[in-house]
């Protein structure tokens, strides 16, 4: 697609490429051509080489002296690590957003469980990772605490990615539905500690089947960058 010319080539340029790397449709170590991007873009290579620095800032992108630039890719420890730190964000996101925002969160999530389900029926799994992480991030917007939130938004968009390559499977998407399903449920009656506990069970689930996913199709990824 050719891109309008506005104020921001270099932003437009960014956002395209972040959606293609966050959907799936750049591979986890793929190598990046400033010249094929620029061209299938309709720009010239200096907003496309400016989105690209942009994009290595938030962790999508890597570039390699005299060897080039790639999408991010992750080993199986660095998949563990962001698990990691996930969770103990998250967490905190929930306590707090339950303790300051309760009504407002279990507001929101009933929103977007509801679309999550109409999402799964029509087998929409574009539609329900969107949804997926929205339910997430509502957290972060009702903890009440800014930096929090810029945290999470640090690592945000890998996240993402990682969770749009297991929604492909409608099992495993079922599956997170049910659990999403039940941290509404837990919400609701206020059971702060047994949201934390199932949330964390959640985001493990996720690491578990992202690491059985990178052993079975020969680590994507890992090659190349």
């Amino acid at each position: 697609m050719a891109l309008e010319r506005g104020p921001s080539l270099t932003e437009q340029a960014a956002d395209e490429i972040r959606v293609r790397i966050v959907r799936g449709a750049l591979q986890l170590g793929e190598s990046l051509s400033e010249i094929m991007l620029a061209k299938d873009l309709g720009v010239s290579k200096t907003p496309v080489r400016e989105a690209l620095m942009q994009l290595k800032r938030e962790g999508l992108v890597e570039v390699h002296p005299q060897r080039g630039t790639f999408v991010f890719s992750m080993s199986p420890e660095q998949v563990g690590e962001l698990s990691e730190l996930r969770g103990i964000l998250e967490t905190a996101a929930l306590r707090l957003a339950l303790e300051r925002n309760a009504a407002a969160l279990v507001q929101s999530w009933a929103g977007t469980v509801g679309e999550m389900k109409t999402a799964l029926s029509e087998s929409d799994a574009e539609r329900y990772r969107i949804l997926d992480g929205a339910f997430h991030r509502t957290m972060f917007e009702l903890a009440g605490n800014a930096y929090l939130l810029e945290a999470f938004t640090t690592i945000a968009f890998r996240v993402q990615a990682l969770r749009n390559r297991l929604s492909l499977e409608a099992e495993l998407n079922s599956t997170s539905f049910g659990e999403h399903e039940d941290l509404l449920r837990l919400a609701r009656s206020g059971d702060a500690t047994a949201a934390e506990a199932l949330l964390v069970r959640h985001i493990e689930w996720t690491r578990s089947h992202y690491l059985a996913k990178l052993a079975g199709n020969g680590a994507p990824g890992q090659g190349t960058a």
